[in-house]
This record gives C-alpha cells, sequence and structure tokens, in this order.
C-alpha cells in the first residue's frame, strides 16, 4: 500500500494525510506539521480518490492547492473505529504511525528514525 502527505493552503494551512485502502485513500487532515514524538491535532476527512497518490497542483472546485510533503508504502498494523496503526516508509516519515481518538477527539502521532522536518 502506498501513502502520501500533502501541504494544502485551503481553507486553512494544514497537511492532508492519504493512505491506500480498498481502491480508495482513507483521509486525514494534519492541522500541524508531523514531527517525532508529538501529539497533532487531526481530522478525519472523506476518502479521496487515488489520483492523489501522485498529484501536485490546484484543486478543482477553487479549494487551493496541494503539494508533495512526504509520500512512500505502508502497512496497515490496526484499522478500528477509535484507532489506527500504520508501519511508514517514506522519504521523511520512517516509523509507526498512530491515529487514536482520546475524548472524542483525534490525535496523530509518530515514532520513528525519519521524523520530519
Amino acid at each position: 500500500m502506498r501513502f502520501v502527505v500533502l501541504t494544502h493552503d485551503w481553507p486553512a494551512h494544514h497537511w492532508d494525510f492519504l493512505v491506500e485502502a480498498q481502491g480508495a485513500l482513507r483521509a486525514w487532515r494534519l492541522l500541524a506539521e508531523p514531527f517525532a514524538d508529538v501529539d497533532i491535532p487531526v481530522e478525519p476527512n472523506f476518502d479521496h480518490r487515488l489520483f492523489y497518490l501522485d498529484y501536485e497542483g490546484p484543486v478543482s472546485g477553487g479549494r487551493g492547492t496541494v503539494s508533495r510533503w512526504d509520500a512512500g508504502t505502508c502497512d496497515w498494523l490496526l484499522d478500528a473505529e477509535d484507532r489506527v496503526e500504520l508501519a511508514l516508509q517514506g522519504a521523511k516519515l520512517k516509523g509507526h504511525a498512530l491515529f487514536r481518538r482520546e475524548a472524542g477527539a483525534w490525535v496523530f502521532r509518530f515514532t520513528g528514525p525519519g521524523a520530519a522536518g
């Protein structure tokens, strides 16, 4: 499976974390740049088309532009209602990614030697 993290400048600057799953891309909106061992607020987003694995440029409907921040392969470790775990092998993100729901809010945490910057 593949993943991509896109910087997106609409409606406010954020990072779209997209992961290949069952013919589509599962999507989360990271509200800060991913860094190792830092909890980042995240919002689940609607599934995206596989097209976005390789796309950079303007988004239809006047919804800003996207550019690739990182990309690579991943393995799904867990996909539960309140927790998603992935093993990532990207250029920047190499290690374990965790999306978890705490008190109704979603949080993203990355641990590994190749965290962001």
